[in-house]
């Protein structure tokens, strides 16, 4: 398996990477801000995306957003093909998406928001906390990239001040990568994913009988 920092050369896995990435989505019934064949080749030449390869075989891939004038950058997109699941693949594809953001942008905090526990996790270990989302970039583009995805609805009536996903930050100035020791409380996570689709579906509910 390698992993490595994508180029033009391989922009012939820009349709498979859009390609998993819905599929992913919708077997995992969450939301997803979709992302274009060319969105993914203008990442791929400007050097800000990893790929991970089983030989010519697409395995996974990740890619760098930058906001706010470089005060902010985004690991994003990260997919891993199901062929090459439960391997600890995904690790270290953001592992390698984390050190070539540091690398690029180190004066740049690192964001991301996400409904997966998974990537919770990963992130976590890497150095993120949890934050609201007023701590993150207040980029037009990019929250209007939420606009695909089917949770936009409660994003826009809470103001952006809340969603099913969950905000995690890096920030170069203040935090260091963690301890192995330090592991991500995954109980208290599950119950605050819990929490917000219990609130937001039920006023789901409430809207719909009026």
């Amino acid at each position: 398996m390698k992993i490595v920092i994508a180029n033009e050369s391989h922009a012939k896995y820009a349709e498979i990477i859009c390609n998993t990435m819905e599929e992913s989505a919708k077997v995992r019934g969450t939301g997803i801000a979709r992302r274009s064949p060319e969105y993914i080749l203008k990442k791929m030449s400007n050097g800000n995306a990893i790929i991970a390869l089983d030989g010519d075989k697409f395995a996974g891939f990740c890619y760098i957003e930058i906001w706010s004038h470089e005060k902010f950058v985004a690991n994003s997109g990260l997919i891993v093909h199901p062929d090459y699941r439960n391997q600890g693949l995904a690790k270290d594809i953001k592992k390698a998406i984390f050190e070539l953001s540091r690398k690029k942008y180190p004066n740049s905090k690192i964001f991301g928001i996400t409904t997966g526990l998974a990537v919770m996790k990963i992130n976590y270990e890497l150095g993120y906390q949890p934050v609201t989302f007023s701590e993150l970039t207040d980029d037009e583009t990019f929250w209007s990239g939420c606009q695909t995805c089917k949770n936009f609805d409660i994003l826009t009536r809470t103001e952006r001040k809340m969603c099913l996903c969950t905000g995690m930050l890096y920030d170069p100035a203040k935090k260091k990568p963690l301890e192995k020791t330090e592991k991500l409380n995954e109980k208290a996570f599950k119950r605050l994913k819990n929490i917000k689709q219990t609130l937001f579906y039920k006023k789901e509910k409430e809207k719909a009988v009026e």
